[in-house]
């Protein structure tokens, strides 16, 4: 009886520095860091709404890790030393993403021995040139230009043009006060567009929204933006 009562506490300890042991594995430790650019410029999209994938081979379970793009093309992950392989799933941001022999999205091989900064370099359908915002007399007024980037059969139109305004940095279709929108087919100039907004009555009460142009390409669910800028009135 008295073995038996031992081997039970034994069996438990057994138990109880395994699982120690278990939740005490190190995390990860590396910082991987970047912004998602198009010849060095940034791709401004949408809060949450843009990720790549980075894979990893060797442990098991074979499954993506998803590292979301934030509003100003940043992105950031912490990860253990190793090879990963990293691939924009298709239909992923107001972009193209290179392709395989085979016709399929294309991995790059990453390396993360320490903490590592890289750009990925990505092919816009659109980017938006020489954006100005600003308010005044209750109003905000934005204006830009678009410079249409691939231009071969893979080319798209332009579905709309929208001014978005809000009271926090968040801002897009689902976070504003208030929108205009030109649709495609409004569009004669490429080179010389505009757009003004009514701020309505914020509560409580500030005297500065943020705003920022977004683009809509045809066929593509992510929009490409300008940066968020911030505008007292």
């Amino acid at each position: 009886m008295k073995n038996r009562f031992y081997f039970i506490i034994g069996a438990i300890a057994a138990m109880f520095f395994s699982s120690c042991k278990k939740d005490n594995y190190e995390a990860p430790s590396a910082d991987f860091t970047g912004r998602i650019v198009y010849k060095g410029e940034a791709i401004n999209v949408e809060y949450g709404q843009v990720n790549f994938e980075l894979w990893q081979s060797g442990f098991g379970n074979y499954s993506a890790l998803k590292v979301n793009v934030s509003q100003d093309g940043h992105y950031s992950a912490k990860l253990f030393d190793g090879d990963y392989k990293l691939v924009f799933s298709p239909n992923q941001g107001p972009f193209l993403w290179k392709k395989n022999a085979a016709g399929k999205q294309d991995t790059i091989v990453v390396n993360i021995s320490g903490s590592k900064a890289m750009d990925i370099e990505v092919m816009p359908y659109y980017m938006i040139r020489n954006a100005s915002l600003t308010a005044a007399s209750g109003k905000v007024n934005g204006s830009c230009k678009l410079e249409k980037i691939i231009t071969d059969a893979n080319a798209k139109d332009i579905e709309s043009v929208s001014l978005y305004i809000n009271k926090t940095q968040f801002v897009d279709g689902g976070n504003n006060i208030a929108i205009q929108q030109l649709t495609g087919a409004a569009i004669a100039d490429l080179n010389n567009l505009s757009m003004s907004v009514n701020i309505p009555a914020i509560v409580p009460a500030q005297n500065y929204v943020f705003a920022r142009i977004g683009v809509k390409i045809a066929g593509v669910d992510d929009l490409i933006f300008t940066p968020v800028s911030k505008l007292s009135f």
